[in-house]
């Protein structure tokens, strides 16, 4: 079952929605534990006083009462300064998280406004493709392409042919390392250079291997594709501009229908959904900084609340410290009997808070990364204009198991990326002029798994980029980058633009409390 673009949009918006609530649950996890972990150091100072009255003379308890109040006076001012700047972090974090649930509200409806213009911009197009087919200058335009549409296929395939023949009957040629040595040396051109002696050991080598009646043919195999492509890449440009110039009748003939005004509506819905983007980005943006603040924060790594933690810790440990409990242990009467319990307590509590910690911890920062991944995805979903209305994705499983598996670490972010790119399609539109369709741009999208968006019905895009929505432009002919275009995202990476983040991205299976 497919899902279209809106819809593949949206579900991907939940699973943000998910990701960041958890990414919350777990910074607010970690936080009450390093003030736990704090309050747990600080009753343990407190029995240690309390064992310190029990088997110390007054001098020494005091001296010993004032090192351990000291230590714990600061680590509990630090605690309600830390539990503070924790409050203000969570506030900023929540501050962003609705300006940016405002934004994609706004966004989801001026999309559902692009539907409802391209809808009525679509009926209006149909109602002309009558008038266009009698359209005297429109189809000799469109014959005219057409036949450059051929000429162009007949000069690609040559040049499919000749870098085949280039490459299978240029392997004897490679595979002869004495002929390539003499190639790569320029021998028989201006090129080479050589002294007297290696030229003279060089002409023997030539002679041996019959390099005098090679190269000509050699030169010729790798010469021949560079010729034709240079004729093919010519070609598209024609073809390019046969097909501006037949879109640009297109759209003068919307126009004189009262059209202008519905293609300019869109390209403002267009502009203003776009610029909504960029203040989306801009806010992810804050909120992963923020989000690495409060993580920092959650972590107790607040400079002023770390040294006074680690200053407390310190004193717990210090050599008559542990000389006291060691004492008491070994000669236990009924109080010591349950002060030493209650450290011994203390210390599991410690232990085991400490270990869930760090294991919530790791989660967070796979989590974050997780979530960063999904911020790149949905930029490049967006950028390719993937969310349009025409767009559709034949595989369902996208915001299923493939979404799941990637939540979870079982696919990287380029191969769920790359899933979506293959599986997407655009929604024929209008095959104005008779059904002109251009072949070029047919073989690239099967070629590259990225079917391109429809222009008006001829197989291309308006020129303005006002008409379908503004979709993206489809490539030029995949001349230049080799056939048949490929992914935009450079073989799994990500264009989006990312203003300072401290985020780096990890791979790997992972598991959280909220289902993923």
């Amino acid at each position: 079952m497919s899902i279209r673009g809106p819809q593949a949009l949206a579900s991907l918006e939940e699973a943000m929605r998910d990701i960041r609530r958890e990414e919350d649950d777990l910074s607010r996890r970690v936080a009450r534990s390093a003030e736990r972990i704090a309050k747990i150091k600080e009753s343990e100072a407190e029995l240690f006083r309390q064992l310190a009255q029990l088997r110390l003379d007054p001098a020494v308890q005091s001296e010993l009462d004032g090192r351990i109040t000291a230590a714990e006076a600061k680590a509990r001012d630090m605690l309600k300064e830390h539990a503070r700047d924790v409050s203000k972090a969570e506030r900023a974090m929540r501050d962003l998280d609705a300006k940016r649930t405002v934004l994609v509200e706004r966004r989801n409806a001026a999309g559902a406004l692009l539907e409802d213009q391209q809808r009525k911009l679509t009926a209006l197009t149909e109602s002309l493709s009558q008038q266009l087919a009698t359209d005297l200058q429109f189809q000799e335009k469109k014959r005219e392409t057409e036949e450059l549409d051929r000429i162009a296929e007949q000069s690609r395939r040559k040049t499919e042919q000749a870098e085949q023949d280039r490459t299978e009957k240029g392997r004897p040629y490679r595979d002869d390392p004495l002929f390539m040595y003499l190639w790569n040396a320029g021998y028989g051109t201006s090129e080479y250079r050589a002294g007297n002696l290696v030229r003279y050991l060089d002409g023997l080598v030539a002679t041996m291997v019959g390099f005098h009646k090679a190269r000509p043919n050699y030169a010729m195999l790798n010469d021949i594709p560079l010729r034709l492509r240079e004729h093919a890449e010519r070609q598209e440009e024609l073809v390019q501009e046969a097909e501006a110039e037949l879109a640009q009748l297109q759209i003068d003939a919307v126009d004189r229908a009262g059209g202008k005004p519905l293609r300019d509506a869109i390209a403002l819905t267009q502009t203003e959904i776009d610029a909504m983007d960029g203040d989306i980005l801009s806010i992810e943006d804050q909120r992963d900084k923020a989000a690495t603040a409060l993580q920092a924060l959650a972590e107790g790594k607040d400079p002023a609340f770390e040294a006074a933690t680690t200053e407390l810790a310190t004193a717990l440990g210090r050599e008559d410290i542990q000389t006291l409990l060691a004492a008491a242990r070994m000669t236990r009467t009924g109080q010591d009997d349950t002060i030493i319990a209650q450290i011994d307590e203390a210390r599991t509590r410690l232990r085991e808070e400490d270990a869930e910690s760090r294991e919530d911890r790791e989660r967070l920062k796979i989590l974050a990364a997780r979530r960063r991944e999904l911020e790149d995805i949905q930029w490049e979903f967006k950028k390719q204009r993937f969310d349009d209305p025409n767009s559709s994705f034949k595989e369902d499983r996208l915001v299923g198991d493939l979404l799941d598996q990637f939540l979870r670490g079982g696919i990287s972010a380029a191969s769920y990326w790359d899933q979506w790119r293959r599986s997407q399609n655009w929604t024929p539109g209008n095959e104005w002029g008779a059904g002109y369709k251009s072949t070029r741009q047919t073989r690239s999208a099967t070629s590259s798994g990225n079917p391109l968006p429809p222009g008006g019905g001829g197989g291309f895009n308006w020129p303005d980029g006002s008409f379908g929505g503004g979709k993206p432009p489809r490539p030029p002919g995949g001349f230049g980058g080799g056939w048949g275009g490929g992914s935009t995202s450079g073989g799994g990476g990500f264009s989006r633009p990312r203003t300072g983040s401290a985020g780096t991205r990890k791979q790997g299976e992972f598991k959280t409390g909220g289902g993923f």
